[in-house]
């Protein structure tokens, strides 16, 4: 099923909507050839700059991380200290570090779809891999995610998966849930019903968690996102009462599948999401999921040089 016999070779790589099935597992094989020790040439020098106007521990630093795998110098960024405090728009900042001699860049933003302007501006031909934008879609984690699972099952046709959470703030819902549906896997989501909207119920149906936790495959929870809710919403939140309510407790673990395995794209907030007792239990992928972040995006960043013809073919 993972047979190509073409390189991946992409301009960007902003949104899940842009790959078909068999490009996502084009990217997981090569991920997979990154993990069992693959290393790539380059044709000179190459050098990337990761531009995170958001907080980011695991995205940030896995970026860094597979650039620096590949050979790659990578160009030190603190947003708190750019020019775009003295008004420099984010093109004006990308054009710089192109200017410099940058190869490409990472970016993460909360402006949902940023990155439309940087890819209709003609002046910006490096290349960009998308950290997440906003409330819209986070391929990288999305592609990670599925290397989790096809390493887990070796398919994906069939699966059922379910995601948990706050849905309507998740980019990771967005991208996870057209890709699993393309990948052949059945989505189900749980919740806060008033998380769940019409854009959700194309891609498969809410159910109450007790019912979903016995007949899903993959289990895959999501942090609550205090910092994109009204200040309404997030008064008098109780950690214990989501928890109570939406929260993988031992009780509900204890109903799952003997194979299913839990998830979650992280930060965990133990014990709302999850209980802290099941954050690293037999079941659970979440650190797995953060290695397997670096051989992805190695592949993402290989691909994007390899458009723009840096690598050694053959190597």
């Amino acid at each position: 099923m993972l047979e190509t016999t073409k390189p991946l070779s992409y301009a960007n790589v902003l949104s899940m909507s842009d790959l078909s099935a068999a490009e996502v597992l084009q990217f997981i094989k090569e991920a997979q050839q990154f993990k069992a020790g693959k290393q790539v040439e380059f044709k000179r020098p190459v050098y990337a700059a990761n531009l995170f106007f958001e907080s980011s521990t695991r995205t940030h630093s896995s970026f860094e991380m597979a650039e620096r795998k590949l050979g790659l110098q990578v160009i030190n960024f603190d947003p708190k200290a750019s020019s775009l405090n003295k008004g420099e728009s984010m093109a004006d900042t990308v054009k710089t570090f192109q200017a410099l001699g940058v190869d490409m860049v990472a970016i993460r933003d909360s402006q949902t779809r940023y990155y439309e302007t940087l890819i209709n501006d003609p002046a910006i031909h490096l290349g960009i891999a998308n950290g997440g934008d906003g409330s819209g879609e986070h391929p990288s984690q999305s592609l990670l995610d599925m290397m989790t699972i096809y390493e887990e099952f070796g398919h994906f046709n069939g699966l059922h998966v379910g995601i948990v959470g706050d849905l309507v703030h998740s980019r990771v819902a967005r991208s996870n849930m057209e890709i699993l549906t393309k990948l052949g896997a059945q989505v189900s989501f749980s919740g806060p019903q008033e998380w769940y909207d019409d854009s959700f119920a194309a891609y498969g149906d809410w159910q109450p968690l007790d019912d979903l936790v016995a007949t899903t495959d993959v289990l895959m929870f999501l942090r609550v996102q205090h910092e994109r809710l009204a200040d309404s919403e997030n008064t008098g939140f109780s950690k214990a009462a989501y928890n109570a309510q939406f929260g993988l407790t031992p009780a509900r673990e204890s109903r799952m599948k003997p194979a299913a395995i839990i998830m979650h794209p992280a930060p965990v907030n133990r014990g709302v999401e999850i209980a802290d007792t099941l954050v690293e239990c037999d079941r659970s992928r979440i650190f797995q999921q953060m290695s397997n972040g670096v051989f992805i995006r190695m592949a993402i960043v290989t691909s994007l040089l390899r458009y723009r013809g840096l690598v050694e073919e053959g190597y």
